[in-house]
Order: structure tokens, then C-alpha cells, then sequence
């Protein structure tokens, strides 16, 4: 039952951030459209107390239980941005709105913007790490809790998978072609004089 929650959570953010994001430039109410958008923090909510409630049954906490928590924990984290991406665009397309602004593929501002969203993912991962290590003493512990500290240890690879594979990476590329640039490559097989 936990799953289709959670599917539907992810269902009402995405059509209340349509409905919103429609009130604001299609329908020209922006008093209702900053309601609608708003509105989709209380999916959150909404899903934080199904899980509670399923958890307070007595059941052990299973694999939807963990998942519940990271998909509040991410939700936290990246929904206000991603609110914002897709009101740029919805104002770009409908209301003639500037467009948006893209994302260089290299350079500082591409290590800057990698470095921004790993730490909303660290954010992210910090909640729905608090959110399961709290459900699992909520709960009482023992073998009843397993999917949930499965899943904190799980949150935290990711994290770190992403923070080697890209912010890391792409510093560490930014550096290493800052350093190179303005200097002549020898790539010629020339004889030395």
C-alpha cells in the first residue's frame, strides 16, 4: 500500500507544479498559482504521516518504508530548484519570459553548479538519513528495522559514488585543463636537437 503513496506523491507534486506553474502565466492568477506551487510541500507532509502511520501498525519496516524516507529526504532538498527550473521555462514558453540559462559544460561555472546540487543531494541524504535512523528508534530497532538501516548505508555510497563521479571529477578535469591551457602541447615526434 506504501508504494502507491509514494507514486502518488510523486503524481500530485508533478501536476500541482502544472497546475501552479498554469494558474501563474496561463490563467494570469498568481496569488493562486504561488498557492498551487506551494501546495506541493505538502506532499511531503502527506507522505511522511501515511509512513508513520503504516509504521505505528507494528509491522516490520520493509524496503517502501526506506524508500518512503529518501523520496521525502530528496523531495526536501532538490523540489524547491526544481520548482524554479520548470517555472523559468513554463515563463519562457508562455509568458514570454527570458530563456533559461544554460548550464556551461566545462569550466568554473560548471564546477560551481556540480558542486551546488552534491550538496543539495548531501542535504537530500542527510534527511532521509535522519528520517530512517529516527524511524528505526521509533520503531524499536532489531531485525525489524533492517530495510531501513540497509538503506541509510545505501544513501550514503550514493553519495559518495556522486561525489567522486562528478563534482570531484569535473574539478579535478577544470584543473587540469586550466593548467594546460595557454601552453603549447608537444604532440610532435620531432628529433631532438
Amino acid at each position: 500500500m506504501l508504494i502507491a503513496w509514494i507514486v502518488g506523491c510523486e503524481i500530485a507534486f508533478w501536476v500541482l507544479l502544472v497546475l501552479g506553474l498554469g494558474a501563474r502565466y496561463l490563467l494570469r492568477r498568481r496569488r493562486t498559482g504561488a498557492v498551487l506551487l506551494a501546495a506541493t510541500a505538502l506532499v511531503d507532509l502527506v507522505l511522511l504521516v501515511v509512513a508513520a502511520i503504516d509504521l505505528r501498525g507494528g509491522g516490520a519496516a520493509g524496503r517502501t518504508h526506506a524508500l518512503a524516507a529518501v523520496f521525502v529526504g530528496f523531495s526536501v532538498a532538490f523540489g524547491p530548484s526544481m520548482v524554479r527550473w520548470a517555472d523559468v521555462r513554463f515563463a519562457h514558453r508562455f509568458a514570454g519570459g527570458p530563456p533559461p540559462r544554460v548550464i556551461a559544460k566545462r569550466g568554473p561555472e560548471r564546477v560551481r553548479y556540480e558542486w551546488r546540487e552534491w550538496g543539495k543531494a548531501l542535504l537530500g541524504g542527510a534527511i532521509a538519513v535522519a528520517l530512517l535512523e529516527g524511524a528505526s528508534w521509533w520503531i524499536g530497532g532489531g531485525e525489524r528495522t533492517e530495510a531501513l538501516r540497509g538503506m541509510a548505508r545505501f544513501v550514503v555510497f550514493a553519495l559518495v559514488v556522486w561525489l567522486l563521479g562528478w563534482p570531484v571529477w569535473v574539478s579535478v578535469v577544470q584543473l587540469l585543463t586550466a593548467h594546460t591551457n595557454g601552453r603549447k602541447q608537444n604532440t610532435s615526434k620531432s628529433k631532438r636537437r
